[in-house]
């Protein structure tokens, strides 16, 4: 019981302290805004082409937002050394970790659903499958925020983790499948694709909203969940390497 008190404790304080703030919520609201509206200005195909841009679009306002803020809030945590102070406390680290990232992922999620809200404002989606649309944003949130664990706990620096975290985004938006499918790429780039994980999770989405997809759905969700595990693993491993010993 102590342990749980401690996780939603830690939650509830950077929800208050980073991710309701007022500039991080009208953040949250305006980049997903913004990269619909550039989108469906540039197709210029009307109202039909917002259902195939939203894959895409949630994608990225989902990898953006978790990466952005999981990697300044812990980063900067470091640099006053509360980071330190909170690895003292007497839960066990993965417990840990997860309430520090839970945050981030609820952000990412809630991002997820900014365009989809302005969607349907426009558009029927009804015949949107939710069975695969609710759990891809869900695994996407947390494959994109424990790569923002993973590149906040390898520098020092604010500056060096956002120049860490586009070295991963950038390429995903080009390679990921997000707005032109993948066996367009040239075959040398397409194994790199499938390295990336928002390919798995965009390809889900597009199957979501009756798009054409490319790879099995089981698949998919496999190789998402084995993402998470990975990226899990490899931050709590830096963490144990550099301040537990």
């Amino acid at each position: 019981m102590n342990r749980w008190i401690a996780f939603w404790s830690i939650l509830a304080k950077d929800m208050r302290a980073y991710y309701l703030k007022p500039p991080n919520i009208s953040w949250g609201l305006v980049f997903p805004i913004a990269w619909t509206g550039m989108f469906f200005i540039r197709t210029g195909e009307g109202l039909g082409s917002v259902q195939s841009l939203l894959p895409g679009v949630i994608s990225v306002s989902v990898l953006f937002g978790t990466t952005s803020m999981l990697a300044v809030t812990i980063t900067f945590e470091k640099k006053n050394r509360s980071f330190e102070r909170l690895l003292l406390s007497p839960i066990s680290l993965e417990l840990l970790m997860l309430a520090k990232t839970s945050g981030a992922i609820l952000f990412g999620i809630a991002n997820a659903f900014v365009p989809i809200l302005i969607a349907s404002f426009l558009i029927d989606l009804s015949s949107a499958t939710w069975g695969l649309i609710v759990p891809s944003i869900a695994l996407i949130a947390v494959s994109s925020t424990f790569l923002g664990l993973f590149i906040a706990v390898s520098v020092s620096e604010v500056f060096e983790a956002q120049t860490f975290s586009n070295f991963f985004r950038f390429p995903m938006l080009f390679l990921s499948g997000l707005f032109f499918p993948i066996d367009r790429l040239p075959a040398f780039l397409r194994p790199i694709s499938y390295a990336l994980p928002l390919t798995y999770g965009a390809d889900i989405l597009k199957a979501g909203f009756n798009e054409a997809s490319a790879i099995p759905r089981y698949i998919s969700f496999i190789a998402l969940a084995l993402f998470c595990a990975a990226l899990y693993a490899l931050s709590l491993r830096n963490i144990r390497k550099k301040w537990i010993f």
